[in-house]
């Protein structure tokens, strides 16, 4: 069968740090000639590059965790519904293999293949397996993984789990390519702060303030790109203008691959995307995990980039002006810190996960009906 003949289908939760994965492995999959469609619980214009331009279809999904007793039975309702139109479209369509990038959309897409017969992978993103991909494992064909090590995998799914990273924008890599930006004693340190899509208040308060702190020889070197919410702009602005702090403030940059170029350093979430691009790119980061995380997923994430020595671990309840403007200006001392933070983070980056989680879902398509293959270099169990 050529890879034109091949239909493989990508279904993802509506999350960036779902999508974004879905969004690299389309594009290089369509680089290689394969025929994609994208099954989501959201509607196909809410997403932007490859998988703006492959067949979308929307199914019913909700989540489960957290809610109360009438609101899961409403989600596993809707769930169910779900699972009925993935099994009507599967059918329809035929594909060769169905990938899942986690979040509870994918459970009725990926489930409804296996029950079909149809071969499955599915990609966890966070160093923790999601609540879906723990559903999933167990029926899937591969398992990749972002991270090395992986909690809550079963012993019994680690023989099939490959470790292949996660999958950033091109973009990200040629910031990696570039190399560190110079760092001299007198020089300027540029951070770089962001909280997600949506930026985070606590963010707008602490870091502002603790900068505001440090010593006026440092303050003078600084220049700030902070993502803030609407809201909090104008406090920010006016607290870094008292504090004679040189800052770029916006609720929204879209230019993120280049600022990230430009940057020494970042405080963060520890998503995992940012953690992606961090390592890819080689930027030390202090990362403050968001702490409502279903099973503090992001905690984990953090440690396994601070455990290389690429970042530093603030905890959110321990994140004050106070304890953050002592740590910046510890790290600020010797320029030397930051440049070998960055060489640690760059060490665990993996520039190649990309080809290497499309070359597992080529290998999907080949094995036979018992699920075996032919030895693949790339594969590595996740311990």
């Amino acid at each position: 069968m050529s890879r034109q003949d091949s239909l493989i289908i990508l279904s993802s939760g509506g999350t960036g740090g779902h999508v974004f994965p879905a969004q690299a492995l389309a594009e290089t999959l369509l680089a290689r000639g394969y025929r994609l469609a994208f099954v989501t619980d959201r509607r196909g214009d809410a997403y932007s590059g490859p998988l703006q331009t492959i067949d979308t279809y929307a199914i019913h999904a909700a989540g489960v965790s957290g809610r109360g007793p009438i609101a899961k039975v409403a989600a596993l309702g809707r769930l169910a519904a779900g699972y009925l139109q993935a099994r009507r479209l599967l059918r329809e369509l035929a594909p060769d293999v169905v990938v899942g990038f986690g979040g509870y959309a994918t459970i009725p897409t990926l489930l409804a293949a296996s029950h079909l017969g149809i071969k499955t992978a599915i990609h966890e993103q966070n160093a923790v397996l999601g609540r879906a991909n723990r559903v999933l494992a167990p029926r899937a064909t591969r398992v990749a993984t972002a991270f090395k090590t992986t909690s809550f995998l079963r012993d019994a799914d680690r023989a099939k789990a490959v470790w292949t990273g996660n999958p950033v924008r091109p973009e990200i890599v040629d910031v990696r390519d570039a190399g560190f930006p110079a760092l001299g004693t007198d020089s300027a340190i540029r951070l770089l702060i962001t909280g997600g899509s949506q930026g985070a208040s606590i963010f707008s308060t602490v870091v502002p303030a603790a900068l505001s702190r440090l010593p006026d020889a440092l303050r003078g070197r600084l220049h700030i790109t902070q993502q803030c919410r609407k809201e909090d702009l104008e406090q920010v602005r006016k607290t870094y203008a008292e504090a004679g702090i040189d800052a770029e403030l916006s609720s929204f940059f879209d230019d993120i691959p280049q600022r990230l170029a430009a940057a020494h350093m970042l405080i963060c979430r520890a998503g995992a995307s940012t953690i992606a691009e961090l390592t890819t790119a080689g930027r030390p980061a202090i990362l403050v995990p968001y702490p409502h995380a279903i099973d503090d997923h992001q905690t984990a994430n953090a440690a396994r980039l601070c455990d290389s020595g690429g970042a530093w671990l603030m905890p959110d309840a321990d994140f004050t002006a106070e304890t953050l403007s002592v740590r910046l200006a510890s790290l600020f001392s010797m320029d030397t810190t930051l440049m070998m933070a960055a060489r640690c983070a760059t060490q665990i980056g993996m520039p190649e996960a990309t080809e290497r989680l499309a070359d597992v879902v080529a290998g999907v398509l080949s094995t036979n009906g018992n699920g075996q293959d032919a030895p693949d270099p790339l594969r590595e169990a996740a311990a």
